[in-house]
């Protein structure tokens, strides 16, 4: 559970999402623009104020989605990982301009990763609805079925 001054940390960030995406609009419309972190050049996309509301629209999203992920209490958050995985390949493409190629094929890129996450969060929603809503308990079920395999073959050895 977060205290009083993480939420409040928390609802802030939410609460800037867009204004971060807006900055785009203090852009030049021109093809390099200096900062003082250096010159930022729009190789690709023809002029910076393009590339970074580009740049923007998929940073927003997974900027808020990994807030997401880290304040989430659900036993599914994990999933969270397959649309965040999407935007850091997008953001990769979005940065890495030499390749004219994004928004095509990320879904391949996030295909293992969704192979990996799918089964993760399936054997935790069943080991969850085993205990809590079904009242199972597997350990149980395996001792009862080890006594009844042993009783079975020193019965079979009689």
């Amino acid at each position: 559970m977060l205290g009083l001054l993480p939420a409040s940390i928390v609802a802030l960030l939410v609460a800037i999402a867009p204004y971060i995406f807006y900055l785009y609009t203090d852009v030049p419309d021109t093809p390099t623009w200096d900062t003082f972190f250096g010159t930022i050049e729009s190789n690709y996309y023809g002029n910076v104020n393009d590339m970074i509301w580009i740049f923007l629209g998929k940073f927003v999203p997974f900027y808020l989605l990994i807030l997401w992920f880290l304040t989430c209490k659900h036993w599914w958050y994990h999933v969270i990982l397959i649309p965040i995985s999407m935007y850091a390949f997008q953001l990769f493409y979005v940065i890495n301009d030499e390749n004219p190629i994004f928004d095509e094929v990320e879904i391949y890129l996030v295909l293992p990763i969704m192979l990996v996450i799918a089964p993760i969060v399936y054997l935790i929603r069943i080991k969850i609805f085993e205990k809590f809503v079904y009242g199972i308990d597997i350990k149980k079920i395996e001792e009862e079925l080890e006594r009844y395999q042993t009783s079975e073959e020193s019965k079979g050895s009689n």
